[in-house]
């Protein structure tokens, strides 16, 4: 026996082992015994020849080999769902089924809706699920990658960087500025309030450049936290245009002039995502957004 013979149901078994982290919680989730999960993954082990599973008091952690099985069983899965969904819309042409989208917060607060918006008025019968996701580490395009979403919203500084497996586009690029409290008359002297999720790779040379920008003294959770500090005196920040849409009156943004960094904001998904009615009619929608008729979401980048 190989991979190929693998059922649908031995997929969900890994992929609920590991997400549970163990075979009894996986046992429950699935509604089976813990002798025939645990079972199952001795067959499925066999079958792809591999250690899928670290067994020990802490339950079942997936080995590196596990992570790949269980990312590429959550995509087989999913297209299953897909396949589903796009067969019995073949005659009607209706859109419908899942869609599970990753994103970071800026996006998931002031892109995401506009395009979710457009995208019920057309398709009412896709149900949309959104997991609001860190940029650090794997980040959107990592849920994408794992199996955990079918598209993320991702900022990179070109799509070459997109995980192995994965292709995607440019939607939007945002200019950075500098934010202060409002009427300041020396902001730049201010210490600098930042958060982790910004400056990537793509500012990095510019950032670097800029010896009037201190080390950051105050590290916030999220860009949201930023503004709140910025608004109370508490110092600076450089920070991008998605950040800022509807930035409170406390704050006050100043252009960094024609040299100002810029980050990207795109896609990521899989050839065979892309290729479905739900992730295909995304898509077309947050071109389009980005691309010209957003006059939404442009007037917020215009307005920072």
């Amino acid at each position: 026996m190989s991979a190929a013979d693998l059922a649908p149901q031995e997929l969900r078994v890994l992929v609920a082992v590991a997400d549970e982290r163990g075979f009894s919680r996986a046992a429950v989730r699935l509604g089976a015994t813990q002798s025939a999960v645990s079972h199952a993954v001795r067959g499925i082990e066999q079958k792809l020849g591999a250690v899928l599973f670290e067994r020990g008091r802490f339950g079942a952690r997936p080995t590196p080999a596990g992570e790949r099985a269980a990312a590429h069983a959550r995509r087989v899965l999913r297209m299953l769902e897909a396949m589903a969904a796009d067969v019995r819309g073949a005659d009607t042409g209706e859109v419908a089924g899942p869609l599970r989208i990753a994103a970071f917060r800026s996006a998931a607060l002031h892109l995401v809706p506009a395009a979710l918006e457009r995208l019920a008025a057309l398709h009412p019968g896709v149900e949309v699920t959104v997991t609001v996701v860190r940029e650090l580490g794997p980040g959107t395009a990592g849920e994408v990658a794992a199996g955990r979403a079918d598209l993320g919203i991702a900022t990179f500084g070109d799509t070459s960087a997109l995980p192995a497996g994965l292709i995607g586009g440019v939607l939007l690029q945002e200019p950075y500025s500098l934010v202060h409290p409002a009427g300041h008359p020396a902001p730049r002297s201010l210490p600098l309030v930042d958060w982790a999720e910004n400056c990537g790779s793509y500012t990095r040379d510019w950032w670097a450049a800029q010896d009037w920008i201190p080390a950051a003294t105050v590290t916030a959770e999220d860009d949201g936290a930023v503004l709140a500090m910025v608004g109370s005196g508490l110092g600076m920040a450089i920070m991008p245009a998605l950040s800022l849409a509807g930035a409170p009156p406390a704050v006050e943004v100043t252009d960094l002039g024609p040299g100002r960094p810029h980050r990207s904001i795109g896609y990521a998904t899989t050839a065979e995502l892309a290729a479905t009615t739900a992730v295909r009619a995304l898509i077309r929608i947050l071109r389009s957004l980005g691309q010209g008729t957003p006059e939404r979401t442009k007037a917020q980048l215009r307005a920072v």
